[in-house]
């Protein structure tokens, strides 16, 4: 039973980093698909190494709710989608790794309620979405020390940044 933790951890993790890859050089899934058809689009725009914002779409089409025109006004900000891309790559390589656990659920917690948000309400629940379950799985495997089931957690804490650093175990 324990190994399902480390696993869950780590299929969650390459969530993360697929969803950047794809933003980065748009592989042709989520990125640079077309919305109607949901045919790949080859030499896409939008991926982020082409000059599209990984961000844009998202926040200036997706949002709804009380604080859509606050998402809305960060559209296309360089700043938002250098944190943005940051975090999925981030939160990801901890989670595959089991590293730096404590930074990444917390970091991914914050990450997964700013969406929630704008998107209020939920389109299938007044309250929850995936959104609330993916952080509510963050800290699970924050407090169930998931990164040290099948990953470095261990090793980490003991000799590597995290030995000298408390904030990245």
């Amino acid at each position: 039973m324990k190994n399902v933790i480390g696993i869950a951890r780590i299929i969650f993790g390459t969530i993360f980093l697929w969803a950047f890859v794809d933003k980065l050089i748009g592989l042709g899934y989520a990125t640079c698909r077309d919305p109607k058809t949901m045919e790949v689009i080859r030499g896409c725009e939008k991926a982020w190494i082409s000059g599209g914002s990984p961000t844009e779409g998202f926040l200036k089409f997706g949002t709804h709710g009380p604080f859509a025109s606050l998402y809305q006004s960060l559209s296309g900000n360089i700043l938002v989608d250098l944190l943005f891309m940051g975090g999925l790559l981030l939160i990801g390589t901890a989670l595959v790794l089991g590293i730096g656990m404590k930074i990444a659920t917390y970091s991914g917690v914050l990450l997964m309620l700013l969406m929630w948000s704008s998107l209020l309400p939920p389109e299938n629940h007044p309250i929850v979405d995936d959104h609330i379950m993916y952080a509510f799985l963050f800290l699970i495997l924050n407090y169930t020390n998931a990164g040290d089931i099948l990953g470095f957690g261990k090793y980490w804490k003991k000799k590597g940044l995290g030995k000298k650093y408390s904030v990245l175990i």
